[in-house]
């Protein structure tokens, strides 16, 4: 479902901003792209409200024996009817689509050398995704995607990469959200970054809305250990803000032992993670928000902790 109402517009004006300014973000190199599989997906002739959903337990573990019956989706309010459903690690799931934002920045440079090892380490564990999306940003934004074979080059880049100039980490998150929006299947995006941001066109408010009109599960994995202290909390803020409206996490590691054990938490949300489809009741085209809840139909159901987003943008027509 790509981007319509509210959230259209504020990527309308991004856009705009963007061209003006000369952003060098760059389109996807042909050569790079993968062609399109033919894998099962939620998309048909009707608008289908796509969710990744995780359940997790009082002591933290993720239920993956779930099945469609355990679940009940409300938007405002009212029960709808889930239309598909598909475990995480099943094989015949809907197709895995990885990004990465990666920040090169000069406020990285003590912590860049870390970075480049967990966002390694971490692809590296990825075998199953069907493509890589690198976003790697300072003062400009560079876009590129990678499949599978195409591995090496991948790393290559991260690690050829020097932290240097501003830090545009919005723009960078726009610009992957736009490209991500009309891909079928489940989308992953990984954000290695300090959180700062000082050269961006688009403002947090706005980058937030499109988080939120977006079907991206957001994990954020913030170097804070050497930024300033005036200004450590609003970033820690606003990543776990970005990550938990689209049903993700953000982790605040100082050390490469906690990146491992951020990102093998990541992983096994990864395949933990249901995709839910239903069709909304709603057929207004308004372009208004509306808010999703995810209910559990278990006797511990009280117990237990949903993660998924709050809700969507209803589609826009004039």
């Amino acid at each position: 479902m790509g981007f319509r109402g509210p959230e259209a517009r504020v990527l309308a004006g991004f856009a705009l901003v963007v061209c003006a300014t000369a952003l060098a973000a760059q389109p996807f190199d042909s050569r790079e792209a993968l062609a399109q599989g033919g894998q099962p997906t939620f998309r048909t002739g009707t608008e289908i409200v796509s969710l990744g959903v995780t359940v997790s337990d009082k002591r933290a573990n993720f239920l993956t024996d779930l099945t469609r019956d355990d679940l009940e989706v409300f938007e405002d309010g009212k029960k709808q009817t889930i239309e598909y459903f598909a475990r995480g690690d099943a094989d015949s799931g809907p197709e895995l689509h990885i990004g990465l934002l990666f920040d090169t920045s000069g406020s990285m440079d003590a912590d860049i050398k870390l970075s480049r090892s967990a966002a390694v380490k971490f692809l590296n564990t990825l075998s199953d995704a069907k493509d890589i999306t690198l976003v790697d940003f300072d003062t400009e934004v560079r876009v590129a995607k990678y499949g599978q074979l195409d591995f090496p080059r991948l790393v290559e880049r991260i690690r050829s990469r020097k932290p240097s100039g501003f830090t545009a980490m919005y723009d960078a998150l726009g610009v992957y959200l736009d490209s991500a929006a009309e891909a079928q299947g489940r989308k992953i995006l990984v954000l290695f970054t300090d959180g700062g941001d000082t050269r961006s066109t688009i403002r947090f408010g706005d980058v937030l809305t499109l988080v939120r009109a977006s079907d991206v599960t957001v994990y954020a994995v913030g170097f804070l250990e050497n930024q300033p202290s005036s200004v450590r909390a609003e970033q820690r803020l606003r990543l776990t803000q970005l990550s938990t409206e689209s049903g993700g996490e953000a982790f605040f590691p100082y050390a490469m032992k906690q990146i491992e054990e951020a990102y093998d938490k990541i992983l096994t949300q990864i395949r933990a993670q249901y995709s839910v489809g239903y069709v909304s009741t709603n057929t207004a085209t308004d372009g208004s928000w509306r808010k999703v809840e995810i209910k559990v139909r278990r006797p511990d159901s009280r117990d237990l902790r949903v993660q998924s987003r709050k809700g969507y943008f209803a589609p826009y027509r004039k």
